[in-house]
């Protein structure tokens, strides 16, 4: 039974090239075995690969939309293929009545092909997103075959004309239909549709042109770049059937959570305690900010839940000058403990600004007595 290519990539049967290629990058960044490791997830990466060369490619996606399996043994077309058959599908009938096929061929298809594109995770602190990094990345892509430089052909070989289809890449069949006789047109089984046979493939990469390998390469981040951020670098990707152009790589930004820092865009964010007779009598307050250190003054009589600003202390604009702002939020902290002189002295100082706590007792009498009177208990 051909494998549902359509259900594999998640894309509905009438889906657009743009779509195939939107779907196989989004499932592509889930499993592609640098992000999951799991032995489970490369193999479902192989089928995603294998759905998108199906689907991205016109010729294989017309044997699938058929019912074949342009990838299983003996290539297949759909149901009612081969001559004899007693059905033959929709699409060959159009074909015959409307030029497609019974004269006009589509030629063989090419065996060089581009590249799909790539995706890497990288992780970074945030120093490093802020003002830029040059690291260092091990890809596992196919690259071009050295033994054969993509031909796929072992040494002092070439391809051969496919013998069944003559060079053209499909063959015809007549098939009887309630219209009549039928002629139409399927890519050949014998070639793939390529028109040419590979007799003796380059012992290397099998015939494919590509071989999958492990290399390591230096990505710059440019300073001020985010969280989910791509860096694109042109023809890095994989290298296409045949040894076709390559593809390119995206490296996808991801920047670990900050242990006193936290970020929105380019401000920083960070939350220091002072201690209630600090924030009462003022002070003076170091802060060590991503590159330097910065003396702030905490003014006296400072509230809880108060903020201060340090200009141009946050993280470099990606594009533009200047930098963002770095904000201290202060968190006023009451002792909890006082030993006995420490609370004679702090009911000396209440006492000093009429603040007695008897009078605080009085007030709460008051409100308890006004909400009564809202109650209706009064």
């Amino acid at each position: 039974m051909a494998k549902d290519y359509y259900g594999i990539l998640g894309v509905p049967r009438d889906a657009t090239a743009d779509d195939i290629k939107r779907a196989y990058r989004k499932l592509a960044r889930q499993y592609h075995p640098d992000v999951n490791p799991d032995p489970v997830a490369q193999e479902k990466f192989k089928d995603i690969n294998a759905a998108y060369e199906v689907l991205s490619d016109d010729q294989k996606r017309q044997i699938v939309d058929l019912g074949g399996d342009p990838l299983a043994p003996g290539g297949g077309g759909g149901p009612g293929a081969g001559a004899g058959g007693p059905f033959v599908g929709f699409q060959d009938i159009m074909d015959a009545f409307f030029g497609a096929s019974g004269g006009a061929t589509r030629g063989p298809r090419p065996r060089t092909r581009p590249g799909a594109d790539a995706i890497l995770r990288l992780d970074l602190d945030l120093a490093e997103t802020a003002f830029g990094v040059e690291a260092p990345i091990t890809v596992d892509t196919a690259v071009l075959c050295t033994t054969c430089t993509g031909a796929g052909t072992a040494a002092g070989t070439h391809l051969a004309t496919c013998e069944v289809c003559g060079g053209r890449g499909e063959v015809q069949s007549v098939q009887r239909t309630f219209l009549g006789q039928v002629v139409s047109s399927r890519p050949c089984a014998a070639c793939q549709g390529y028109g040419t046979t590979i007799p003796h493939p380059c012992s290397t990469c099998g015939g494919d042109g590509r071989v999958r390998t492990r290399r390591s390469l230096t990505v710059k981040i440019p300073a001020g770049v985010e969280d989910a951020m791509r860096i694109r670098l042109a023809q890095q990707g994989e290298v296409g059937p045949g040894g076709g152009p390559p593809g390119d790589l995206y490296v996808e930004i991801h920047e670990r959570p900050h242990d006193v820092y936290s970020r929105k865009a380019d401000d920083l964010h960070c939350r220091v305690t002072v201690p209630m007779t600090a924030a009462a009598l003022g002070t003076r307050l170091t802060i060590k900010t991503l590159d330097s250190e910065e003396q702030v003054d905490v003014k006296a009589g400072t509230q809880p839940g108060s903020t201060l600003r340090i200009r141009g202390k946050g993280v470099p604009h990606l594009r533009g000058q200047g930098r963002g702002d770095l904000y201290v939020h202060l968190d006023v902290r009451t002792p909890t403990k006082l030993d006995a002189e420490q609370e004679r002295v702090l009911r000396e100082f209440a006492t000093s600004r009429g603040e007695e706590v008897a009078e605080l007792s009085k007030q709460a009498g008051f409100f308890s007595r006004m909400r009564d009177a809202f109650n209706g208990h009064a």
